[in-house]
């Protein structure tokens, strides 16, 4: 955690990380039952995939700024 980060930003940025979680195992969820729909919805499922992927991204992006640097 970078020293100009206070308790409170990282408070923020870990609810934010839970609710971007979440939002992205449901997004999994639907993906997988539209999936096994008779005919599923290739266009709809290729946008919910990419939802899925900017979601992962900016999972990845604050997983990083909570992440103390370590200088070796």
């Amino acid at each position: 955690m970078s020293a100009t980060m206070d308790h409170y930003d990282e408070d923020a940025l870990r609810e934010q990380l839970a609710e971007l979680r979440q939002d992205h195992a449901d997004l999994d969820a639907a993906v997988q039952a539209i999936s096994l729909s008779p005919l599923p919805d290739m266009l709809l499922i290729g946008r919910l995939k990419r939802k899925k992927l900017s979601m992962k991204d900016e999972i990845g992006r604050i997983e990083a700024l909570l992440t103390p640097d370590i200088i070796a």
